[in-house]
């Protein structure tokens, strides 16, 4: 962990030394020092401040992905404006200061479930009004296109729109139980409760809402909810 704030630094490492999940606890007061500790040794999660002099925990963390095993990011700041950037690094969480506890161990969860061989569940940051929410990828039932751009529908809200092109998103769901149905729609197998193939007008259902099938990907989709026993 790295934090240029000693009374913040010594008050995580307690805090992080009191889950039993924890073993060793290694400590740098700037982003070179935490830096030169990696390379020194492979560690399993860095939990890093954002704002430090010289390598900053953003930078830090861009140069932790050159690394052999490159250990899983949890930023804890009092910045709340960079969560966006933080989770295009593929930050695992970001906390606020000041930190909760129990706020904390949901954030070692998440390092301990990347430890184990299920694939975790993705983070993605939404911008709504002025601030700034995460949604979790196995809340969102459906995706559907609108340029650059993607809106995640998820229940029950209307969507979120978010700075992914679809075709990333597919590349990065298809393991996790996501098909693409059309151009425009990426659907979670798993939320489809009525499934049409056939006819003029294939589509399928999640609720209520009905998203077109392309004849071009009929048959991936056709095999997709055959393999994961959709109706």
């Amino acid at each position: 962990m790295a934090d240029d704030e000693r009374p913040a630094l010594d008050e995580l490492a307690m805090m992080l030394r009191a889950d039993d999940r924890i073993g060793t606890v290694l400590t740098a007061s700037s982003g070179a020092e935490a830096l030169r500790l990696l390379t020194e040794r492979p560690v399993e999660a860095a939990f890093l401040d954002i704002h430090m002099p010289g390598l900053s925990g953003l930078e830090l963390a861009g140069a932790m992905r050159a690394l052999a095993t490159p250990p899983a990011v949890v930023f804890v700041t009092a910045d709340d404006a960079h969560a966006v950037d933080a989770f295009e690094l593929r930050a695992l969480d970001y906390l606020l200061k000041p930190v909760r506890s129990d706020r904390l161990r949901r954030a070692v969860d998440r390092v301990v479930e990347l430890e184990r061989p299920a694939d975790p569940d993705e983070v993605l940051p939404v911008t709504v009004g002025s601030t700034v929410r995460f949604v979790h990828r196995s809340d969102v039932r459906w995706v559907r296109a609108e340029g650059d751009y993607t809106r995640l529908h998820t229940e029950p809200d209307a969507g979120h729109l978010v700075r992914i092109p679809i075709s990333e998103l597919e590349d990065r769901w298809t393991d996790a139980g996501f098909v693409r149905i059309h151009r425009s729609y990426l659907v979670r197998v798993a939320s489809v409760t009525e499934v049409r193939l056939g006819g003029a007008e294939p589509f399928v259902a999640v609720g209520d809402t009905m998203l077109p099938v392309s004849r071009r990907l009929l048959p991936a989709v056709r095999e997709a909810m055959t393999r994961r026993g959709a109706p």
